[in-house]
């Protein structure tokens, strides 16, 4: 089966950062009470007119920008039709052939290798409601129909399922830096629909099938892999591929078929009547590519330029925007750049994950990491303390507390004074002769254990790096 080569294509949906929906002044809140975010327009009643909210071009526009597309300065939106309980008026408004954003291009780090990921088109269109299954009914929340979606399109240029993971992931960190969309999966307003096919070297494109609405990196990826597997073994078996939308379930691991694929003529697009083309002058255009915010490579090569970051730690940094954010706050008040990168890709990020949370929530901000980071560097703390420091930092009773309040209602003050660490390490080496004997005798590393016990007759507060320097002196 390894002779088939795998074709990737995704289609992204992202609902954009707009406080009100597409065509109505409906707001746009998450986790509001069923259809309690509704008007006569979202519940597609007869009489009802649209009025394009025009932040949703502004931010389409934004993102097209920043994926390096062209603009189109007349689009439409068109008319695409389906049934389904989610769409009350029996059709989506979306677009055709006349995109607001087209040919651009994503460059991602993949497989040890850079590969650029071409885009075909970026085109507004409105989200539908959501269905909910209960144990004996379903039931229609509308609340996040109409609300404002872009639709981001690639050409097949992925070949892998790891392909799929980073081309979400950069994806995913382009929109939040240009502030197009919050992007929380958890919460729906970014996920995408996965396009497979086989087919063996200089042979044309396989069959193709769509896996919808995925809504996690992991699920992406492991979908991708998924079907690659599945259609490479009814092809080896004899089998026949056919055209079809699959639903990926994530908790068993596989798909299953929901419906026949329909073709795009069987959605009888047409030009929607009751909304005006879009007209995009090329001075607006330039008004937002100039209001565009710093990218995550250029944040990234700055890091690298002004504080010397290693193209590791820039790269970590800048995965997201929150904590790239945050060490940005830090660092600009002065404090030792190195320390609050490795506090934040360290302690910080151990917390998030330890404590299910999203970087967002940190309940800290810049100038109390950086007064964490030169307690360490001034030798205040040990770097241990300054872990349980961060840690208090995160309980909810420490709100508002700065680090220093902490160290002191805390006893986790280090230990500096000469005399004291001095007096210590004189008596954990009486007691350790044969320690002693071995670092004398050409084992110097045996000096950690020694280090290791003033530590832990101090309590953890004696500072280490003295520590290190008075034993040595004194086994001289």
């Amino acid at each position: 089966m390894s002779e088939y080569k795998p074709v990737i294509g995704l289609e992204v949906h992202t609902e954009l950062a707009t406080e009100s929906k597409i065509y109505c002044g409906c707001p746009t809140i998450f986790g509001s009470g069923e259809n309690t975010q509704v008007c006569p327009g979202c519940l597609g009643m007869p009489g009802t007119l649209p009025l394009l909210n025009r932040k949703v071009i502004e931010l389409c526009v934004k993102a097209g920008l920043a994926l390096n597309c062209k603009i189109n300065n007349y689009s439409r939106q068109d008319r695409k039709h389906y049934f389904y309980p989610d769409l009350p008026k029996g059709f989506q408004v979306s677009q055709l052939d006349l995109p607001v954003c087209y040919d651009g291009y994503l460059d991602i780090e993949s497989e040890g290798r850079t590969k650029r990921v071409r885009i075909n088109r970026i085109h507004v269109e409105e989200d539908a409601g959501k269905l909910l299954h209960g144990f004996d009914e379903t039931r229609v929340d509308l609340n996040r129909g109409a609300t404002g979606l872009i639709e981001i399109v690639s050409e097949p240029d992925l070949s892998s399922p790891d392909d799929v993971y980073a081309y979400m992931e950069t994806l995913r960190q382009v929109l939040l830096f240009a502030g197009v969309s919050d992007c929380k999966m958890e919460e729906g307003s970014y996920r995408c629909d996965v396009n497979v096919s086989v087919h063996k070297e200089g042979e044309p494109y396989g069959v193709r099938t769509e896996m919808k609405n995925i809504n996690s990196l992991s699920a992406a990826r492991a979908a991708a892999a998924y079907e690659i597997e599945r259609q490479k073994k009814v092809l080896a078996e004899g089998g026949k591929l056919f055209q079809a939308t699959l639903r990926w379930d994530d908790a068993k691991g596989v798909n299953y078929v929901m419906r026949v694929k329909e073709d795009a003529d069987e959605y009888y697009y047409f030009p929607e009547p009751d909304i005006a083309p879009i007209i995009i002058t090329h001075e607006e255009i330039e008004a937002i590519r100039s209001g565009l915010p710093e990218m995550p490579w250029d944040r990234k090569r700055r890091y690298k330029e002004r504080y010397g970051l290693s193209d590791y730690d820039a790269g970590v940094l800048t995965r997201d925007k929150a904590l790239s954010d945050l060490f940005d706050a830090a660092a600009s008040t002065g404090a030792n750049a190195k320390t609050c990168a490795n506090i934040i890709m360290g302690d910080i990020i151990r917390t998030l994950r330890e404590k299910e949370m999203a970087p967002e929530e940190i309940p800290f901000a810049g100038d109390a990491l950086a007064s964490l980071a030169n307690l360490i560097n001034q030798g205040a703390i040990s770097s241990s303390a300054g872990a349980k420091v961060l840690e208090l930092m995160f309980d909810a009773d420490n709100a508002g507390k700065s680090p220093e309040l902490i160290v002191q209602e805390q006893n986790l003050g280090q230990v500096s004074d000469d005399a004291a660490i001095r007096d210590m390490c004189a008596e954990v080496i009486e007691r350790n002769p044969k320690i002693v004997a071995d670092y004398k005798g050409g084992r110097t590393q045996a000096i950690s254990a020694l280090v290791g016990q003033v530590m832990k007759a101090s309590k953890g507060k004696a500072n280490p790096g003295m520590v290190n320097q008075i034993l040595a002196e004194l086994m001289k």
